[in-house]
């Protein structure tokens, strides 16, 4: 039987026998590519990939995850895409996430999910004291009157003193946070006297609106949109109590392995920030669709901000560790902090 089945595989005539060995080749390189395939077809599909794109290199290719809320310079970059061309020249993609506000931002930060943002003083502090490995990077200008305390066209509230014991809506952690500290100790009263409700920008226009709050402490755009659309009125604003800067930070771990790229997006702000100082009119045109705010608000708020980069130094140090400090000594954050662990050394 042996030779029987030898012979059927291994013909005698040298022809039909060469023939015989091919098509036995064949068939067992199909039957192995069948058993690798039911093996581990993920594993196969890799490989091929990897294979195939060797020469694109992807490895070498990095991605820079930008964090935005709904207003600044950061917006007006996404906007114009100069910073994603100047980044693909340097091997980097770009991907970019909106948030609601700052907090928000930087806890998406610190759970890895982004590598950079922009947010006002508050969020940082907030932000250091809860753990997250944020840096600072740069500020733009101070910007005092781009925030306020809001109440409604009709309210009985003439002044900052009048609020207490009324609902004050905010987010909690973010820029206008320090406002309405500052505001309510200039008029002598205490965090105490009042009775903060803690909203998102969003949900806070809504109960603004319907009167379920007495004062909304808010920044631009939202601030602008609320006083064209409901003729909001300012009880109080940042001048002469509050700087608001707006920081630029990134993750320690980005920044300090990514320094080219980090000084790429300094670098993209200081032009798009120059262009728009001298274009306000623009700026407005080309955000409306992007935020989804009327023109007229946003050129309000454009006209109420400062626009340009400056690096942190010791002063904007000093100014952030009496805020770190004031949040502490009222028992907003758990623990004190110290603003300078958190800047880049270079």
């Amino acid at each position: 039987m042996l030779a029987a089945i030898r012979n059927n595989i291994f013909p005698r005539k040298p022809k039909a026998r060469l023939a015989a060995v091919l098509a036995l080749t064949l068939a067992l390189a199909t039957a192995l590519a069948g058993c690798g395939a039911k093996d581990g077809d993920s594993k196969t599909t890799a490989a091929a990939g990897a294979t195939s794109g060797a020469s694109a290199k992807p490895a070498d290719k990095k991605t820079l995850r930008i964090g935005f809320q709904k207003y600044g310079t950061v917006n007006i970059l996404k906007a114009k895409g100069d910073l994603d061309k100047a980044l693909a020249a340097k091997g980097y993609t770009v991907t970019w996430t909106e948030f609601p506000g700052g907090p928000q931002l930087l806890e998406a930060l610190n759970v890895g999910s982004i590598d950079l943002g922009h947010t006002g003083e508050a969020p940082p502090i907030f932000a250091q004291a809860a753990g997250t490995p944020l840096v600072y990077l740069a500020h733009e200008p101070a910007s005092p009157l781009s925030e306020a305390i809001l109440v409604p066209a009709d309210s009985p509230i003439k002044t900052v003193a009048d609020l207490k014991g009324k609902q004050v809506a905010l987010n909690k952690g973010s820029n206008v946070h320090y406002l309405l500290v500052k505001q309510l100790e200039k008029a002598g009263l205490k965090y105490e006297d009042i009775k903060t409700v803690f909203l998102p920008p969003a949900d806070a226009r809504v109960a603004f609106e319907q009167k379920n709050v007495d004062a909304w402490v808010i920044w631009d755009p939202f601030f602008a949109a609320a006083q064209t659309a409901t003729k909001a009125r300012i009880l109080a604003d940042g001048k002469d109590t509050v700087a608001n800067n707006e920081f630029y930070l990134a993750s320690r771990t980005f920044a300090e392995k990514n320094a080219d790229a980090v000084q790429t997006v300094l670098d993209e702000i200081k032009k798009v920030d120059d262009w728009a100082k001298s274009n306000q009119n623009e700026v407005a045109k080309l955000l409306s669709p992007q935020l989804g705010i009327d023109i007229p608000s946003l050129e309000l708020a454009s006209k109420r901000r400062e626009y340009g980069i400056l690096a942190i130094d010791d002063a904007l140090i000093a100014d952030q560790q009496k805020i770190a400090d004031a949040f502490f000594k009222l028992e907003l954050i758990p623990k004190q902090i110290s603003i300078k662990d958190a800047v880049l050394k270079k």
